[in-house]
Order: structure tokens, then sequence, then C-alpha cells
């Protein structure tokens, strides 16, 4: 395993940890690359979906879909939350017990959770498909296609590229107009919170990921891009990873206007932030500029990826949207 993976190992066990505050974060590292469909995606979303019809995912898998599948199984929340974005709850058989939005995805049977997947039950659930986040493991996905389960595994990390992503299960499903649909309001509401943002002075943001050891947003995670649009400076930008180690002492040097986090335990809350030992001279904490985002929207890319950077450019820019 190389570093990068080790980096992605480490956080998310320890966003694992926040199970019990409903901290379902997907967020994670890899130098991803969600491609478009190779048809024009207008014309697609404007005609029916012809089958077999051939995908390759993320990470070079190629697969052919003979029809739309009809039993699907999601290993992941983000991927859940699309999926019901496309209206195909009723075709969702199994998903993790992460899987919390909609309600109506805690209904579904649950397969699996952050540490454990239970292969032997969603071979027993004959799903056609098994949409999973990252490459996943070897060993599963290969036990999972002999038995003739179709895997796809995608990791967004910027807006464009869950939009991409939402468009391919679109066609993959025969959903082309529902995400068309959903997409351009995703893309309406982008357009809308960038144009008052984009000629603002920026901001200098600290987004923290984990406070022992202190973990930052950095270049290549999704929130590093929110930040941006969002009219923000973040101060962990030039870090040597996605979901770097950030020390105390740089972190005072930089001096944050803004300090976000996501409302997820008491450690973590404006009022404990304030009480570590050195922040008190921090520009953030002294003009009590600290705030508490709601966890499973700025974790999770998927359609409400776009409330995430309403959530930051607000926090940010507070006199931009009075």
């Amino acid at each position: 395993m190389n570093n990068m993976r080790k980096n992605k190992f480490v956080v998310l066990l320890l966003i694992s940890l926040l199970i019990m505050t409903l901290f379902v974060g997907c967020t994670s590292n890899n130098q991803s690359n969600v491609k478009e469909p190779k048809e024009n995606s207008n014309e697609v979303s404007k005609s029916a979906v012809e089958y077999p019809l051939e995908i390759e995912d993320q990470f070079g898998n190629k697969l052919v879909f003979e029809k739309a599948p009809e039993k699907i199984v999601s290993l992941a929340p983000s991927h859940t939350e699309i999926l019901f974005s496309l209206g195909l709850g009723d075709n969702l058989v199994g998903v993790t017990s992460f899987c919390d939005y909609p309600e109506e995805a805690k209904t579904k049977e649950q397969v699996g959770s952050f540490k454990e997947i239970n292969i032997e039950r969603i071979i027993e659930l004959e799903p056609d498909m098994v949409f999973q986040y990252g490459p996943g493991d070897e060993s599963i996905n290969n036990n999972l296609k002999e038995a003739g389960i179709k895997v796809i595994s995608y990791e967004p990390e910027t807006i464009d590229e869950v939009i991409n992503l939402i468009k391919t299960v679109g066609m993959i499903t025969n959903k082309t107009e529902e995400a068309e649909k959903v997409t351009k309001e995703m893309i309406d509401k982008k357009n809308s919170i960038v144009e008052k943002t984009k000629d603002v002075e920026k901001v200098k943001v600290f987004y923290e990921i984990w406070h022992d050891p202190l973990t930052a947003a950095g270049p290549g995670s999704f929130m590093d891009e929110l930040i941006t649009l969002a009219g923000g400076d973040n101060i962990a930008k030039d870090a040597d990873s996605p979901y770097p180690q950030f020390d105390v002492e740089k972190l005072i040097e930089r001096d944050p206007e803004v300090y976000l986090a996501a409302a997820d335990m008491e450690e973590r809350s404006p009022e404990s932030i304030k009480q570590r030992p050195g922040y008190e001279s921090i520009t953030a904490i002294k003009n009590d500029k600290i705030y508490s985002l709601e966890p499973n929207i700025v974790s999770r890319p998927g359609p409400r990826i776009v409330e995430a950077l309403e959530l930051v450019a607000k926090a940010i820019h507070p006199e931009l949207f009075k």
C-alpha cells in the first residue's frame, strides 16, 4: 500500500469513529477522473438508452449492461443518495448501515458497514449491479464477479465529477431524463453561489477533518474545492496530500479567519475548539468565526454536494446571503 492509500485509510478509520454521531464520511483520496459519457450528455438525456451498453468505470473496469439493472446494492451513502435522486429507491435491495438519507434508505436491508461487507448476503440477493465507493477490495470484487454480479466503482472528488457520475448512472439505469433534471438543478445552484462569491475578497479558511491528531482538508479533497468556490483561501491548500496532519504551530502561524468543522461530536464543537491551548490567538477564534456544519451534507460527494457548497459559502461570506 503506497503512502497515499495509507493516508486514505487513516482518515477513513478516524471518520468511522464518528458513527455514534452519524458522521458518515465519504471523503477519501484518489487521483480521480470520472469520465463524461462518450455521447454528448444533453443528447443522451433526451433519448432512450440503447442496450447493450458498455461502460468503463473510474478504475478502468469495463462492463456491458444488456439492460438496465433492476436490483442494485449500494455500498456508500453518497451512492445511495444518487440512486434515490434518480428515482431508483425501489431498485435498491441492499445498502450499508451508514445509508440514512433519504429516510427511506433506512428501510433497506443492510449488507455492510464501514469495516465489513456481507458478501454472502449480497450474492443471495442476486443484484444486477453493486455500486461501490473507491476501487474496493480485490477479493470481494472477484467473488462478486464470479457470481455474475457487475461491480462498478467510483470515487468523485469534485462537483463536476459528481455531476458526471450522476449522468453515467442515469445512462446505466435508463434514467437519463431524471439525471439531466438532477444535474441541471445542481449546476444552477452551483453557478448561483459562485456568481455571488467570485469577486469577493478571499478569506483565509481552515477545515478540520479530525482533531487528534489535527487533520486538514488539503489539495485534492472536495472540501478544498468547496472552500475555493465559496470565496475562501484554504490555508492547507499547499499540503502534500488531500488529508494531511496539520501542525498546530502552522495553524496559528497561518491564522485562519474562519474555522470550519463537522458538527459530529462534542470535542469538535465551537466551544471545545475555543478551549484548545494556543487557539486563543487565532483570528477565527477571537472573532467567534467557528462554524459547525451538518456532517452528512459536507462529507458526502453526492447530489447534496451543492448544499455543502452553500453551507461553506454562508459560513465564509454570510453577508452575501442575507
